[in-house]
């Protein structure tokens, strides 16, 4: 709370420490945007967060009950039945109903964008839901079968706000709303109409909050509103009249929200600057809870001047009889006024708080028997003339549980724990009251029917047993910590006068006043009587002389006479005044009111006992009618006996520590030896384990060892036949690769004599149309066509001679492939398969190479051919000399590398194409240079052939140097 002075905050409310706890119950690390309690089951509440979920804590386990989802937005607004089993949860798009025993949701309502949510609630002591819309419209609709009511009318034009609080009475009938000005509107939802516009002063420009203050006597139909503007004033106003009646909260200081009990009493506001004030609705005004004017009106004679009919007429108002008008202008004499003084004063001191009049009270109270229940504690207040000290009764409160009281529910054990809580409250506030009640040990039976009568009010509850003490209880503890032996003197005398009889039969059995009188005074009849006979004998009680509590037990013996006088036993005397008794208890306040008329003066209890003293108003006075000595003595001796008690316990505590170390020593030493003698056991079996277990261990090995070697020996044997059955596979694989290639070397050969042949019958015919067009010149083409033969048959010479020489390089090859493996397997055998897969991989790659640079030497050769038979048979050496210059670049780029081979075969593929065109282009000049030396040229081919071939196979690096074919020889 934030800090006030009493001076700058004379109303704000001090709650006590021990009243009222407050307990973390989670951190749910986001932001609350609403909170709901009265739920079923009162321990539970909902909390809404920011991440638009619900979540439902228990404050007794601190624990998250359960977690609903279901909103997009967040939600600003939770209500709940008025049984606790439903709840509505509203956020700006949606609104829900929840069912809390579930946890699920039962409906949902779904509106249209452009019109919002304000708020949807349910109606106080009602089964109806009530929601209203941003555009002003308010439907009512009902909770189990989600049936539409009613809606309510649009407001008149004159004063349309939008709506945005809304307030409804707690019967449910009235509905306030506000919004954005200073006019609230009053609906009947009863009449479904607008009945009053109020206009709030002219500083209100907007309404923030609105709620209705309870009231205890206007059985729900609350007349007093709290209205929260912008300035941060709550201003509570009487609907019914559109009176102020007071305000809470300033410009400086201004209310955020705020929020008032169920019961009225208290308004609690969270304030701008982050502060909680709590503020008594009883210290802001004496408006409200203001009590009802009685029923009944007793008529007193009139001064003996006549009166006009005029001055006797009444004004009647809300059903109730009002006093007739003092008649104005009339004189009263001197002498009159003389004589009535008496009765003036006698009036005044018989009336009461609140415009009660203790002798019609009294007067009352003799027709009926007892005062109505509705207002029994109304007449009570009213008789007791209770102060209602609130900031002193809260001092006591404040000081905490007196420690004689601590173990309170071991000595009465009360199943309520809200009843023993009380009861111990106000115990504690008596004995910080006065020392002596702290060792009275008749006091929780004295105070526990008023405790259970007003539990739900302390205040209330202390002052009227501090009253009682004062007034009823005088000179009881005169003979503290013996009973009243005065008090019981007086008891005795009366029943001695009425009833010697029954006095004597006391006497003859040896019962005195301490069991026939005492035990009635010190539970103050609660044991004998039931609530409704005790509740009807203190009305008789607080509306008499205190004298009148002593005349009850006389009155209740005197009744009893019967029963009493065949009692013989002491036994049936103390059930009998400890339990109930079948009794009249009319017939004993009878009894009563015949024993305070007719006993004498000099034995009545009213000439002793001191008239009824109220409780002074601000503080409570000092009681201090006891001997003190006794009492500080006793406090004295039992603050000894507590710390002599402290010691021991300290030393007995001290001891048992001791004890306790030692026999926890004893224990886990012995738990120690026995630990030791099993790690001892626990180690000898490991040790004879562990010599089993290397045994076991040397037979294992030994045994692999043998398998191991067997293993070895398979995998030799094994690695032996595969290496076979790989090797077998490859030559197989080779063969079919040869035949393969010896099949497209036959095909092609065959397709190149077939095209030859054809060629050649082309030329023939093509010979022949030139000798039947050309005769002149047949000589030469003969000398031409046996030069060509010539030519053709060194072609084929030389065609089969580098065959040859391939076949045997190639051989070679083979050959030496062999041996590089042999060696490779006795050094890797691990990696000869791959060894031998890159190497056959390697040979296919080259006699592939081979196979293709055979068809382009054949298929140059068959263009060589064609040329020099269709150009006179001179191309035919360029090409093959062409052919001889690709394989040198191919053995070349073979050298770098296996696998840029292929990428240099598609190179001298391109260079073979180029050196065509080249050779095609210089036709002439290369016949030329053939009929030069033509023989030298294919002897540097095969040598070219073979240092590409053969030498990178043997280990052997020759770097031949040649020029270009169009360099000189």
């Amino acid at each position: 709370m934030g800090k006030q002075t009493p001076s700058s905050f004379p109303f704000s409310f001090r709650i006590a420490a021990s009243s009222i706890l407050f307990n973390l119950v989670q951190r749910t690390a986001q932001a609350c945007t609403a909170l709901a309690f009265n739920l079923r089951r009162k321990s539970e509440f909902l909390v809404a967060l920011a991440d638009y979920s619900i979540k439902c804590f228990d404050t007794v386990t601190k624990e998250l009950v359960s977690w609903m989802r279901g909103h997009e937005s967040s939600v600003f607004s939770i209500s709940v039945h008025a049984s606790g089993k439903y709840a509505i949860t509203t956020s700006s798009d949606t609104a829900q109903l929840w069912d809390l025993d579930t946890f699920q949701r039962k409906r949902k309502l779904n509106i249209r964008q452009s019109v919002g949510i304000q708020k949807v609630f349910f109606l106080p002591l009602s089964n109806t839901i009530l929601s209203c819309f941003k555009d002003n419209s308010i439907f009512a609709w009902e909770c189990d079968t989600l049936f539409c009511k009613y809606q309510l009318p649009a407001p008149p034009e004159s004063s349309s706000i939008l709506y945005k609080v809304f307030a409804v009475t707690r019967d449910g009938r009235i509905l306030a709303a506000g919004g954005k000005s200073n006019h609230l509107h009053l609906w009947c939802l009863e009449a479904r109409q607008l009945f009053r516009i109020i206009q709030m002063p002219t500083k209100v420009r907007a309404i923030r909050h609105l709620e209705f203050l309870p009231d205890s006597f206007d059985a729900g139909s609350n007349q007093v509103l709290g209205v929260l503007s912008q300035d941060g004033i709550m201003r509570f106003i009487n609907i019914q009249t559109c009176k102020l009646l007071f305000e809470i909260g300033s410009l400086d200081q201004g209310i955020s929200s705020s929020v008032i009990s169920p019961h009225g009493r208290y308004i609690a506001s969270i304030m701008e600057n982050g502060s909680l004030n709590v503020y008594s609705v009883q210290a802001l005004t004496q408006e409200i809870n203001k009590p009802p004017l009685p029923l009944v009106k007793v008529i007193e004679d009139l001064p003996k001047k006549k009166l006009s009919s005029s001055d006797l007429k009444m004004k009647v108002t809300s059903g109730r009889v009002q006093q007739p008008a003092k008649p104005r202008g009339s004189k009263i004499q001197t002498r009159i006024l003389k004589q009535d003084l008496t009765g003036d004063f006698e009036s005044k001191k018989n009336e009461l708080p609140d415009g009660l009049n203790k002798k019609r009270l009294q007067i009352l109270l003799k027709g009926y028997g007892e005062y109505p229940t509705k207002y029994r504690m109304f007449i009570w207040r009213s008789l007791l003339q209770l102060p209602e000290n609130h900031t002193a009764f809260s001092s006591l409160i404040d000081k905490g549980t007196h420690v004689t009281f601590l173990n309170l529910q071991k000595k009465y054990p009360i199943k309520s724990r809200k009843l023993l809580r009380v009861l111990q409250r106000t115990l504690s506030a008596l004995a910080h009251w006065s020392v002596i009640f702290s060792d009275t040990p008749y006091l929780p039976l004295l105070a526990f029917p008023f405790v259970k009568l007003f539990q739900n009010n302390q205040l209330i509850c202390f002052e009227v047993i501090a009253t009682l003490i004062i007034n009823w209880c005088q000179h009881w503890f005169e003979y503290f910590p013996n009973p009243p032996i005065n008090i019981l003197s007086m008891i005795e005398n009366v029943l001695a006068f009425h009833d010697k009889e029954l006095l004597r039969h006391f006497i003859d059995h040896d019962i005195t006043s301490q069991l026939y009188a005492w035990p009635l005074l010190e539970t103050v009849f609660s044991e004998v009587l039931t609530r409704e006979e005790w509740l009807k004998l203190f009305d008789n009680i607080f509306s008499n002389h205190p004298s009148f509590l002593l005349m009850t037990v006389v009155a209740y013996n005197i009744c009893s006479r019967v029963p009493l006088l065949n009692c013989n036993l002491k036994d049936d005397f103390e059930f009998f005044f400890h339990h109930r008794n079948n009794l009249d208890i009319n017939v004993v306040i009878r009894q009563v009111y015949h024993l305070m008329e007719t006993t004498p003066t000099d034995i009545h209890p009213d000439s002793m006992l001191n008239v009824f003293v109220a409780l002074t108003k601000g503080q409570y006075p000092v009681f201090n009618q006891y001997p003190k000595f006794i009492v500080d003595y006793q406090t004295q001796e039992r603050e000894r006996i507590r710390n002599d008690e402290l010691d021991y316990l300290r030393e007995r505590q001290t001891v048992e520590d001791m004890q306790a170390e030692v026999d926890q020593q004893r224990v886990e030493d012995e738990a120690w030896y026995q630990k030791q003698e099993l790690l001892r056991k626990a180690e000898e079996t490991r040790r004879e384990m562990l010599l089993q277990e290397e045994e076991k261990i040397i037979q294992q090995r030994q045994r692999l060892a043998a398998v191991k070697r067997e293993l070895q020996v398979k995998e030799m044997h094994l690695q032996d036949a595969a290496r076979r059955r790989f090797l077998k596979l490859q030559q197989d694989q080779q063969e079919m690769e040869l035949r393969r290639l010896d099949d497209e070397i036959g095909r092609k050969v065959y397709m190149r004599d077939r095209e030859i042949a054809a060629t050649a019958r082309d030329l023939e015919m093509r010979q022949l149309e030139l000798e039947s067009q050309k005769r002149l010149y047949e000589k030469n083409l003969t000398e031409n066509q046996a030069a060509v033969a010539k030519e053709m048959r060194a072609d084929a010479d030389a065609h089969r001679r580098k065959v040859d020489l391939e076949e045997h390089m190639f051989h070679k090859l083979i050959e030496a492939g062999e041996t590089q493996s042999q060696k490779t397997q006795k050094v890797i055998k691990e990696n000869l398969a791959k060894a031998e897969q890159a190497c056959l991989n390697t040979d296919w790659q080259i006699q592939s190479l081979h196979k293709q640079k055979c068809d382009d030497l054949q298929r140059n050769k068959c263009y060589q051919e064609v040329a020099k038979l269709l150009r006179e048979n001179r191309r035919k050496e360029i090409e093959i000399l062409n052919a001889m210059v690709e394989q040198e670049a191919k053995k070349w780029k073979e050298a770098e590398g296996k696998e840029f081979c292929l990428r240099s075969a598609k190179k001298a593929s391109a260079l073979s194409d180029a050196s065509r065109k080249w050779f095609l282009k210089q036709e002439i000049n290369a016949a030329v240079e053939h009929a030069e030396n033509p023989c030298h040229k294919v002897q540097i081919a095969g040598y070219v052939y073979y240092l590409h071939h053969v030498q990178p196979f043997r280990g052997l690096k020759m770097t031949p140097r040649f020029q270009s074919p169009t360099s000189s020889n």
